[in-house]
């Protein structure tokens, strides 16, 4: 018994060795394709290119692809390659998803709702006036059935969406003069994009899309009268103080904005499995880190604002937000009503929308109603 024992007990050792050896070997062969033994077929290595719609290297939304880059290339061990140029290197910020859908470049980093010209219902994946927050929004596209809707928009534009990003709930934005009714909106120019800037032009205010990198020279230069972009983190970066007085609050445009990560899916089916398990959840680690880097980011910048460059901090209106709120949801319902697919994803948003809100009045927004309250008596 005693020497059976012993054999087994060696035999084990003698199979642990065999295994760990053809894992390095495994390993070896991924990190250095030149070194596989004879008859063994190389690594496959890939290079992709990544264009975004923001500046290079830009706080918070410029970072974003460039910290999923540097995920994918060492999780991957350098067999997948991901550069990143920002808007204008490659492609103009809003040509990203023409670049992205016709395959001269893998990969691209944006907002959905930049495409509302060719996908309506893709605004729903950004920011939807009084709608998600931001971890709302996650909740509804990774275990809402969100991302299938969202999949099933960009497929024949040969794209394959996915969560890049949440700046969590921004900020009205800056303006030159107060707010006190909405005859101060009416013809305002604004940059104001998505759904929010289609409220923005329904209560009278002109509505302009330009890329964010153009917005400082735009408003120092009297393009557009006001400017909405993100909140106090990136508004600083790009100097608004400078050329406006007045900041108001709250983003009831876009109360959680997702951003996207838009592949190539000629490319994307190129990638073995375990390749694409690793861009995907890349993608999950970034989406959660950029809204970890404004939650932790924006106050600090706001009183920044506020202290050392006289910023007017100013809130809207309740009569203003009610109407917006108004005119909102009439647009929604028309949207729904003159195009299947915008009803189709809006009919999802609006289900989980009630769902969440229901158990939030209940839990989150009890909470913070208390703990605001308790922060008055103190």
């Amino acid at each position: 018994m005693a020497g059976s024992g012993v054999c087994k007990t060696g035999d084990i050792g003698m199979k642990h060795f065999l295994i760990s050896g053809l894992a390095l070997c495994f390993l070896s062969s991924c990190g250095a394709p030149e070194e596989t033994a004879a008859g063994v077929a190389p690594v496959k290595n890939y290079s992709w290119s990544m264009v975004t719609t923001w500046p290079k290297n830009y706080p918070g939304l410029g970072m974003a692809p460039e910290r999923f880059s540097q995920l994918v290339e060492e999780m991957s061990q350098g067999q997948l390659k991901v550069t990143v140029y920002g808007a204008g290197e490659l492609v103009p910020a809003m040509g990203v998803f023409d670049a992205v859908s016709g395959g001269s470049v893998e990969m691209g980093h944006g907002g959905a709702y930049y495409w509302k010209g060719k996908v309506p219902a893709a605004q729903f994946f950004a920011g939807v006036p009084f709608g998600f927050t931001a971890d709302e929004i996650n909740a509804w596209v990774n275990r809402g059935g969100g991302l299938e809707l969202w999949e099933d928009l960009y497929r024949p534009f040969n794209l394959k969406p996915l969560p890049g990003g949440n700046t969590g709930t921004q900020m009205f934005g800056w303006f030159n003069k107060e707010i006190n009714s909405l005859e101060d909106i009416k013809g305002l120019k604004m940059r104001f994009p998505g759904f929010g800037g289609e409220v923005f032009k329904r209560a009278g205010g002109i509505p302009v899309n330009i890329p964010g990198g153009e917005l400082y020279t735009a408003m120092q230069t009297g393009t557009i009268d006001a400017v909405e972009w993100v909140g106090p983190y990136n508004d600083l970066a790009f100097g608004f103080q400078q050329v406006a007085k007045y900041y108001y609050y709250p983003g009831w445009h876009e109360p959680g904005s997702m951003l996207e990560f838009t592949i190539n899916i000629d490319a994307w089916d190129t990638l073995p499995p375990h390749l694409q398990a690793i861009v995907t959840t890349a993608a999950k680690a970034v989406n959660q880190d950029l809204l970890d880097e404004y939650t932790a980011s924006n106050n600090r910048a706001l009183q920044d604002l506020i202290e050392n460059h006289d910023v007017q901090l100013r809130e809207l209106p309740k009569d203003v937000i009610n109407e917006f709120r108004i005119i909102s949801e009439e647009i929604l319902e028309t949207s729904a009503a003159n195009d299947p697919d915008v009803k189709k994803v809006y009919d999802s948003f609006k289900t989980f929308l009630a769902e969440v809100k229901g158990f939030h009045a209940i839990a989150e927004d009890a909470f913070v109603e208390a703990r605001t309250n308790s922060d008055g008596d103190s």
